[in-house]
């Protein structure tokens, strides 16, 4: 309890920290469309994909203990379904839906993490829907069942761009499993597509695991071995990586009774499967863990990224602030020459001496004029001209001396293309430098203290394990003063 304890806690002050520091700036300058931390207040999320027969449903109802996602040989369900725990529910009902939501709910409700998902439209809203389930298995995550990928649908037979939704709940999940099974063992275009490009662009590699599933529908071990070698050949080529990314292997036990073929070929290999079985739903029921490696993540990433964007907003400003004091300079310069030459004009012209009223007024006219022209002529064109320079060699605006600097910038120097655009360099430097800073210090010390906060928690976790470990010995073993002792009564 005091685990579970420490953990929410730790949980709800990283997600006050992104309300409070980080937020504010994306909003401001166009880094998020919504508040960062609607997107890290819900619970862990675990997103399913793969091909349209992988057996997505079929691992997910095994999981979860009943029969709530509809399972065929053909595609059965083109939803985006988040499946999650009922909080209301009696523990001792049988396990079933107990609650159903379409996806304008979810989308406009303040409590899920999804109102990112609303610039996809109306037709992916009509494919969106949310179950709740009083599965113990969804205590502390939410499961993401998605449709199958295939290989001839396009954007415009689905209605919404399925790479974009598959990024953005990748994203938002904690873990993304992508699933296979025997008879594909290749990849369609879609899952290719997914692989190579969505979900590498928009998660980080340690959270997507391969599966194989439906092994039990391979008639012997060494189909299964085929299958296995295929599978991993086609995902080094997808993935572009020079080792073998490790691969899971499952099925459903609860699909598999019903499965009459298991009777006619050689399952036996099954029995020696089972820890993969279990080391996979184990990794599953860890994204409670993973959520706050992810967030300690997600915040490090994000305030090292708005540091960097505000870092370049502020060099435009102290640029754009240089160039106008040059200009201001040669502009005052010019008006003075400007009334200075109409004062000697109307002296030599014979208007009066160089004190008198009107050389004085006609010197003092001409220098309010130029100085006026110049303000509103070749100073705001420079200006507009300088703008133009800048976004053209937006590069120059920051160092970019390591590399993280240079991913870093590449991630947010769009943003700041466009504020300066859209503001048209109106926005004051003092504001700037004071949201810069805050930013900062989230970057330089705030996620120093949240790694040393997750190093204490897993301090804790590893001295309960040792104490667990040392009660079950001593439960186990009793000591040979006890043994005495009941030698001796007997």
């Amino acid at each position: 309890m005091y685990i579970e304890n420490y953990i929410h806690s730790l949980r709800m002050e990283m997600v006050a920290m992104v309300q409070k520091h980080l937020t504010p700036a994306a909003l401001t300058y166009g880094y998020s469309d919504v508040p960062l931390e609607s997107t890290i207040k819900w619970r862990p999320m675990v997103l399913i994909l793969g091909n349209y027969s992988s057996g997505k449903s079929t691992l997910i109802n095994e999981f979860l203990g009943a029969d709530i996602q509809a399972i065929g040989q053909a595609p059965t369900d083109d939803s985006f379904t988040i499946i999650t725990f009922d909080d209301a529910a009696n523990g001792n009902d049988a396990i079933r839906v107990t609650e159903e939501r379409d996806g304008k709910f979810l989308l406009n409700d303040p409590e899920f993490p999804f109102e990112i998902m609303k610039k996809h439209g109306q037709r992916f809203a009509s494919h969106f829907r949310l179950k709740k389930v009083n599965s113990p298995f969804l205590k502390n995550l939410a499961l993401i069942d998605t449709p199958g990928m295939l290989d001839s649908i396009t954007e415009r037979d689905r209605g919404y761009n399925y790479q974009e939704v598959i990024g953005d709940l990748a994203q938002l999940a904690d873990l993304v499993l992508v699933l296979f099974d025997p008879h594909k063992a290749g990849t369609v275009r879609e899952a290719h597509t997914s692989l190579r490009e969505t979900i590498s662009a928009r998660t980080f590699e340690d959270r997507v695991l391969f599966v194989l599933n439906r092994i039990d529908e391979c008639n012997s071990l060494s189909d299964l071995l085929q299958v296995y070698g295929t599978l991993c050949w086609n995902l080094s080529q997808i993935t572009g990586r020079k080792d073998i990314p490790p691969i899971h292997l499952t099925y459903s036990s609860r699909a598999a009774k019903k499965d009459a073929r298991l009777a006619t070929g050689d399952c036996s290999f099954l029995f020696y499967l089972e820890n993969q079985r279990k080391r996979l739903r184990d990794a599953v029921l860890e994204a409670p863990r993973r959520r706050l490696d992810n967030l300690a993540t997600f915040v490090e990433t994000h305030s090292e990224r708005l540091d960097h964007l505000l870092e370049s907003l502020v060099n435009y400003r102290k640029q754009l602030r240089g160039f106008r004091i040059r200009f201001i300079l040669i502009g005052i310069f010019i008006s003075l020459i400007a009334g200075i030459s109409s004062v000697l004009f109307a002296v030599h012209t014979g208007l009066g001496g160089f004190f008198d009223p009107l050389p004085v007024c006609a010197g003092i006219s001409a220098l309010i004029i130029a100085a006026l022209f110049w303000l509103v002529g070749p100073m705001r064109y420079m200006k507009s001209v300088f703008q133009k320079n800048i976004l053209k060699n937006i590069n120059q605006l920051t160092p970019l001396q390591t590399q993280t600097r240079r991913d870093n910038w590449q991630a947010v120097k769009d943003f700041a293309a466009a504020y300066i655009l859209s503001s048209k360099g109106r926005f004051p430097l003092r504001n700037i430098k004071q949201q810069h800073d805050q930013v900062r210090r989230i970057f330089m010390e705030g996620t120093r203290e949240i790694r040393k906060a997750l190093n204490e928690l897993s301090a804790i976790k590893n001295e309960e394990g040792s104490t667990e470990i040392s009660n079950m010995q001593s439960e186990s073993h009793p000591s040979s003063e006890n043994h005495q002792d009941d030698d001796g009564r007997n």
